[in-house]
């Protein structure tokens, strides 16, 4: 399938470059995912959508200050470190600005050698395998050093950093913020179960893959990066009860489904495990775990457009991203919000 067939035109003033001061009063598009039709109201009514008994699945990771502005210390030449995925003990994948001049055996130094990174392989389109070399705690040196990974059609700074959490972050490691959730308040999500449904979490820790675009013209030659993420035993039962009830599964953001997804395609149910995902969804994908999709509104031609158009349909996907466009919605990661259902 060609990626042309994704595109669609979005005015450069329509993506939201700062967060609404309250989260739930965003605008949410109702899209009927077989019938196509669709409802404009704001996310603070997404609760008239849910039934008792319904599950709603979130994903808690939460986002490193993982940009880093440091200096080779070969040539004090500036550059830029933005830490995506953890490989295995000091180790981690990073993006590089710019990445050109960093070789194996190059070091960079951060906050006056506080970190140290050194250059172990070398990666495609900029990107680094780095070994790590601090003293204490990475995650406080982080903290005291790192910014916000804001993505880069984000031109303003972030007044209040919590803003590009969920205010149900919990499992540090995220390169991304699942955007889906960041409509949610905690009254709202008191509200929600307050009606009978249920609340469940996964992990799921976005990586390179947001940072990629797609570089093919068939969308069946696009490989995906590979993500980490876990289920617990807990959420895979409530999950099960859910289907076997004869309730929905309402999957919040595509990080969600992938986790959802993956699990599903190679077990006849639910099961508590974790590892490496790199599921690519898209029109033809036959799905087995969710029945519902809140979701934010994507790049154009975006393996996250195929997602949504693989859980509906390419032409009502199109034909809602139009409309929302006309009605002037916000774009992208602080931008409104869809509910598919």
């Amino acid at each position: 399938m060609d990626i042309e067939a994704f595109d669609y035109h979005l005015p450069e003033s329509l993506i939201a470059q700062t967060p609404l001061k309250n989260r739930d009063e965003s605008k949410l598009l109702i899209l009927g995912r077989q019938s196509g039709e669709i409802e404009h109201k704001h996310f603070k009514n997404i609760i008239d959508y849910f039934e008792a008994g319904d599950t709603l699945v979130l994903n808690d990771t939460r986002v490193m200050p993982a940009r880093l502005f440091g200096l080779k210390t070969e040539t004090g030449a500036k550059v830029e470190m933005l830490m995506l995925t953890h490989i295995e003990e000091n180790d981690w994948e990073v993006l590089l600005k710019p990445a050109k001049r960093i070789k194996v055996g190059n070091k960079l130094t951060f906050g006056e050698g506080k970190i140290v990174a050194e250059c172990v392989k070398e990666l495609d389109q900029g990107g680094r395998i780095m070994r790590l070399h601090y003293d204490g705690i990475l995650q406080e040196r982080l903290d005291e050093l790192g910014e916000m990974p804001l993505p880069p059609y984000i031109k303003e700074r972030l007044d209040d950093p919590d803003r590009y959490q969920t205010v149900y972050a919990k499992a540090t490691g995220s390169a991304a913020a699942p955007t889906a959730g960041l409509h949610f308040t905690d009254a709202l999500l008191d509200e929600i179960k307050a009606k009978g449904v249920n609340i469940a979490f996964i992990t799921l820790h976005v990586g390179l893959g947001t940072f990629r675009p797609v570089s093919v013209d068939n969308i069946d030659d696009h490989e995906m990066h590979s993500e980490y993420y876990q289920m617990n035993e807990a959420t895979a039962e409530l999950l099960n009860q859910t289907k076997a009830n004869g309730h929905r599964i309402i999957s919040v953001g595509t990080t969600s489904t992938r986790t959802l997804e993956t699990i599903m395609q190679t077990n006849e149910q639910f099961v508590a495990q974790s590892g490496w995902t790199d599921i690519f969804i898209f029109p033809g994908f036959t799905f087995k775990a969710i029945d519902g999709l809140i979701t934010n509104f994507h790049l154009p031609k975006s393996t996250l457009v195929m997602l949504v158009s693989a859980f509906s349909s390419r032409d009502f996907i199109l034909n809602a991203y139009n409309q929302a466009v006309s009605s002037k919605y916000r774009f992208f990661s602080f931008g409104d919000a869809m509910l598919i259902i």
